[in-house]
């Protein structure tokens, strides 16, 4: 049978077993807890001591300076701190989950340290009526605060990774309450904190920002002396007035447990152990009391501290660590004095077979439909266990059991005995993490190695990370940036040398982070040798630049082709550098140069032009002139004939005197001389004319211009100073006559001279101006037939048109023709007839 020590260890609570094994005797020295201020943090989280300066108490060897001293769970010291902070007695203390311990002081001012009691800056001010009224309590959730003044107002702060102190709604309490507990925001129907205050009346005040509530009103008969809500917060477990033990619903509805106590004095401290039980503690006493049954009395002779954890609860003394919690069901199946389930017989049938006994397999036979189950009750019996010893015969029992088992899943004991190994190694007592399965669980393991590596322990954190197939980068990077911190002694290449080592071993790792922690260490020399080794150029680069090395990044930048790490690299440098040394860097690289220029064409114009004339490049900074004074005509403010017209003939001028400069650009040099005498001449005739209408028109639209507003003398002057040929001088005027239907002057001026490219000008003009009258007047002077007689085609003139294609003798003319008249019949027979005259005549 199974050994039924195991068992005489327990408690029966009603038909519960509860066990309080020792997890590890306290080795410190010099720690009354009754003397003192303790803070746990839960999941196996290290213990703060300060000295309780609200007591008198008598100094022995001890300085009269306070220390705040960290422990592990099992005793052994982490770090201290003397205690110099002002703002009076030291209100409440406590840890979030993420291990900061909160200290708040009678002014309202928070004080935080980590795991290594260093000061956490800044300080923090629950604000201006705390430090007017003083704190006079406070309670603590998770990440949260609550504290209440002695004007009995209440504030709170529901989260410190964003500390916003807010005030609650105001309770109307003249009294101070007789409690408080806190039902945290993730399990009230708001979303917000939810205060609960026992009070004189038999009412519970639940305050919350936007107003006050009155619980319990007919539920209960008097006023509560201490409560403290379950870990779901679903249930309050309270110790009433008369001496009782209460439980309800949080929102005080319904009871759910009233129980005498056999003290009638308020206990010291209540926790929830699990969500089965409430344990009261008074001085010498912790009563365990559950739905039925006798309550359970364990005594003592030493102050104790109820710390809560989600399957349980430990028990802090000033010689020992104990962890309370209900026996687990697989574990009471096999251990339990006589039973007879299949876990208990597998057990026992291991006991049979290390003493070679033949039972072992009668056991077995009696098991055999039962046995799957068996072996998860032995693997997860296991699991729930702290003594490494009673872990590997349970194991043994199930791998035992499981080799007659076909249909078990059997990497279950493998797994088991990883998490138990993980397990094993944070409990020992150097390490004092003293986690159960179901704490590990909760918890995770990528939190649980996060925990070891702020407490500095990379090793066991590397060595976990890999054993369960983590991500080990987190550790080492930790690691190599508290290497950095720590080894001030060491020289920068020595360092160098015993960080690469370590960190060669995580591919992938980020060394631009480690050089970066060195850098704000003070250490830019061993940053610089660090990034160098970073492969990804997108972290390599900003580092460089934020520990100084702006040549180097901006060579790595263009070696990698990145745009927008070169940009990073140009604007850094840009803010950083005179002009002239600017220039120069860039110059040496071609990409940077060159998107330094499309950056600069577009938004600083100025700078590029700095940029050209240091580099001689001459012919740009002509090209940016001339961009500008396009620019500066599109300006609204430039309105036709203004006085801007004369800084653009400026810019204009200027960039004809660079283009100048140079041979290759001989072409755009005239241009700009010539558009700058275009613009001058266009300004003059705005103004002569008091019309804005010549400005940026081209030549010929001057032109054209200039002659439909009778200005023919100014129209000559254009053509004179840019030359303009004799066949569109005539194409120009023409068509411009023709425009403001002046067709005297067209005739007139058809006969000044013979036109140097014929009359073509003309009857285009005529035609296109809707005009068959003017244009017969021109169409016979044409000198080519097949033009007179498109012409004439064109105003519809068959007879006429037909005469003249018979004198072009082009068959393929008449076809075109007849085409164009094709709904005249008559028309289309004279073009029939004489293409069959021109066929007889060609055969």
């Amino acid at each position: 049978m199974a050994n039924v020590s195991v068992a005489a260890e327990w408690q029966l609570l009603h038909n519960r077993y509860y066990r309080k094994p020792e997890l590890y005797p306290m080795p410190w020295k010099h720690v009354d807890l009754a003397r003192t201020k303790v803070a746990v943090a839960p999941f196996g989280g290290p213990v703060s001591v300060i000295r309780d300066d609200s007591k008198i108490v008598q100094l022995h060897a001890e300085s009269a300076l306070r220390k705040l001293r960290l422990f592990s769970s099992s005793g052994r010291p982490l770090a201290d701190t003397v205690w110099r902070h002002s703002g009076g007695r030291l209100i409440g203390m406590s840890w979030t989950d993420d291990q900061t311990l909160l200290c708040v002081v009678q002014d309202g001012t928070v004080y935080r340290y980590d795991v290594h009691a260093n000061l956490i800056e800044p300080n923090l001010s629950l604000g201006k009526e705390c430090f007017e009224d003083n704190v006079a309590d406070c309670a603590f959730w998770g990440n949260g605060l609550v504290c209440i003044t002695e004007a009995n107002q209440l504030f709170c702060i529901a989260d410190f990774r964003n500390p916003k102190a807010v005030k609650l709604a105001d309770p109307m309490i003249d009294e101070m309450p007789h409690c408080m507990a806190v039902i945290e925001p993730q399990y009230t129907v708001s979303g917000n904190v939810e205060v609960l205050l026992g009070v004189d009346d038999a009412v519970v005040l639940a305050v919350e920002e936007d107003g006050v509530q009155r619980l319990g009103e007919g539920v209960l008969r008097g006023p509560l002396q201490k409560m403290v809500v379950s870990r779901d917060g679903k249930w309050l477990a309270s110790f009433t007035h008369d001496g009782k033990l209460l439980v309800t619903t949080s929102d005080l509805t319904g009871v759910i447990i009233e129980r005498e106590c056999e003290s009638a004095l308020p206990p010291e401290q209540i926790a929830w152990c699990g969500m089965d039980a409430v344990l009261l503690y008074w001085d010498d006493m912790l009563l365990m009391m559950g739905p039925d049954g006798e309550p359970v009395h364990y005594l003592y002779d030493e102050p104790i501290i109820l710390i809560p954890e989600c399957d349980g609860v430990r028990i802090l003394s000033n010689t020992s660590m104990e962890f309370l919690q209900r026996v687990p069901d697989s574990t009471v199946s096999i251990f339990t004095i006589g039973s007879t389930s299949p876990a208990a017989l597998l057990y026992d049938a291991l006991d049979h077979f290390d003493r070679r006994s033949a039972k072992a397999d009668e056991n077995l036979r009696l098991i055999r439909s039962s046995l799957p189950e068996a072996v998860e009750a032995c693997v997860d019996a296991a699991g729930h266990e702290f003594d490494a010893s009673r872990q590997q015969t349970l194991l043994r029992a199930a791998s035992y059991g499981q080799a007659f088992c076909s249909n078990f899943q059997r990497d279950c004991i493998q797994e088991m005995c990883k998490i138990l190994r993980v397990l094993n190694a944070v409990r020992s007592p150097d390490i004092g993490i003293p986690l159960s399965i179901q704490q590990y669980k909760l918890l995770t393991p990528s939190v649980l190695i996060g925990r070891l590596i702020n407490a500095h322990r990379h090793l066991l954190a590397l060595k976990i990370s890999e054993y369960l197939g983590m991500n080990q980068e987190v550790v080492i990077m930790h690691w190599a940036c508290s290497k950095i911190t720590s080894s001030l002694a060491i020289p920068d290449a020595a360092l160098l040398e015993i960080l690469l080592d370590k960190l060669k071993l995580c591919k992938g790792i980020s060394y631009a982070a480690v050089a970066a922690h060195a850098d704000k260490s003070g250490r830019r020399k061993l940053a610089a040798l660090l990034v160098e080794h970073e492969p990804r150029s997108s972290k390599q680069v900003p580092l460089l630049l934020s520990i100084g090395e702006e040549d180097i990044a901006l060579m790595k930048a263009t070696e990698c082709g990145d745009t927008d790490l070169v940009y990073l690299v140009l604007f850094h440098i840009w803010q950083k550098r005179q002009p002239l040394e600017f220039f120069g860097t860039i110059q040496a690289r071609p990409l940077a140069r060159d998107l330094f220029v499309t950056y600069a064409r577009f938004y600083k114009h100025e700078f590029l032009k700095d940029f050209f004339l240091s580099t001689g490049q001459l012919q740009d900074v002509a090209f940016l002139l001339w961009k500008e004074s396009w620019e500066l005509g599109k300006n609204p403010m430039a309105s036709k004939g203004s006085p801007l017209h004369g800084p653009r003939i400026k810019l204009i001028e200027k960039a004809q005197s660079l283009f100048a400069e140079t041979r290759e650009h001989i072409f755009e040099s005239k241009a700009a001389e010539e558009h700058a005498k275009l613009l001058r001449i266009q300004h003059e005739l705005e103004v002569t004319t008091k019309q804005a209408i010549f400005v940026d028109s081209s030549i010929n639209d001057t032109i054209r211009t200039c002659i439909v507003l009778g200005n023919h003398r100014a129209a000559l002057k254009v053509k004179t100073e840019f030359k303009v040929s004799e066949k569109r001088w005539y194409w120009l005027k023409v068509f411009a006559l023709a425009t403001i239907k002046d067709w005297v002057a067209l005739e007139k001026f058809s006969k000044e001279k013979k036109p140097p490219m014929g009359f073509r000008p003309f009857v285009e003009a005529c035609i296109e101006a809707d005009e068959k009258a003017e244009a017969i007047k021109y169409i016979p002077k044409l000198a080519d037939p097949r033009e007179r007689a498109e012409s004439y085609a064109r105003i519809g003139l068959a007879k006429e048109a037909a005469d003249a294609a018979s004198q072009a003798k082009d068959g393929e003319l008449l076809g075109r023709l007849k085409l164009t008249f094709a709904q005249n019949a008559a028309a289309s027979s004279i073009f029939d007839t004489l293409r069959d005259r021109l066929s007889f005549q060609g055969a």
